[in-house]
């Protein structure tokens, strides 16, 4: 016989918080993504770093991770448990791909980083709260 334990309200609120931060940080990887696309001169690119890739490139990198973090956070505010697991998976290669990314634009990189490692702790913590 299992007891039923009321979730606290902090749980849930780390929970909602990583599932608000997704969707921001989904958003801003779709718009820096675009920008990428439609104006690569935009980014500043440095010489000499071990992650050599075009700037058009990064572009569909960030359009993609962005889409797949908004639809997973969406999918955390209905419940589902697949979202849970995408927004982990989702926030460490995000995390990764922000690393990669820092000679092009640092300060987004940095905010990327903190942003993914926020999720990771939240959904890792909290996640199964929201869903009780």
């Amino acid at each position: 016989m299992s007891e039923y334990k009321e979730p606290s309200g902090w749980a849930i609120g780390w929970t909602a918080f990583a599932g608000i931060t997704m969707l921001m940080a989904g958003g801003w990887w779709m718009i820096s993504g675009l920008v990428a696309l439609f104006n690569s001169e935009f980014f500043v690119v440095t010489q000499n770093y071990i992650f050599k890739f075009d700037v058009t490139t990064w572009g569909w990198v960030h359009l993609i991770i962005g889409l797949l973090v908004l639809l997973a956070g969406f999918g955390l505010f209905s419940g589902q448990v697949w979202a849970r697991t995408v927004g982990v998976i989702i926030a460490v290669f995000m995390g990764l791909a922000s690393f990669a990314w820092l000679p092009y634009y640092p300060v987004w990189a940095i905010v990327y980083i903190v942003a993914s490692m926020a999720i990771i702790w939240a959904l890792t913590v909290h996640g199964r709260d929201i869903t009780t």
